[in-house]
């Protein structure tokens, strides 16, 4: 009974440190075959310091682990860590296997401290029409973590460090499309 008692204790306190998360940065996906990537000024939940190469994740982004292992080291913008520059060089990646979404290669050292900024600017890439669809088919929000670039990190150390969300969801987009569709048409 006290190892049902300490599971339970360990989901709730997970669910907590997840509630408790801030939106850290916002992902536009409104325009066909590209992504674009913008800070908010929502505040770190920890404290963690490592590479630029290895970056952030973006947990669950794709929704599963099936799917098209990418890597993108083409975005153009100033997205960042708070704690450093821009080099102009932002980085997406998706490892094998992974459900996640990596950013990387934003300047900087990759540091966050908890009640600070976790990120600054904004980035896009151009990606092609499969992976758009991977990302359309995902989720609209998760989890951040560092440091990390694939799933298998999140057990190895890295620390969630605040929230992701899609703005406008996928499905809003698909509604809007239709009510377009309807208003361009004319009733005879």
């Amino acid at each position: 009974m006290n190892k049902i008692a300490t599971i339970a204790g360990l989901a709730v306190a997970a669910s907590a440190m997840t509630a408790n998360a801030e939106t850290l940065l916002i992902v536009d996906l409104g325009t066909t075959n590209s992504i674009t990537i913008s800070a908010t000024d929502g505040l770190a939940s920890a404290s963690v310091s490592g590479s630029d190469f290895t970056g952030a994740l973006l947990a669950d982004f794709f929704g599963t682990t099936a799917g098209t292992n990418f890597l993108d080291s083409f975005g153009s913008g100033d997205l960042t860590y708070a704690s450093g520059a821009s080099d102009g060089s932002p980085g997406l990646f998706r490892g094998t296997g992974s459900a996640g979404l990596n950013v990387w290669s934003l300047g900087g050292t990759g540091d966050f401290t908890a009640g600070s900024q976790g990120f600054t600017g904004s980035a896009t890439w151009s990606v092609d029409a499969g992976i758009y669809a991977e990302m359309l088919a995902g989720n609209t929000s998760g989890d951040i973590y560092a440091p990390a670039d694939t799933d298998d990190d999140i057990g190895g150390g890295a620390v969630l460090v605040g929230q992701w969300n899609i703005i406008p969801a996928p499905s809003s987009l698909a509604l809007l499309g239709m009510g377009g569709l309807v208003a361009g048409r004319r009733r005879r």
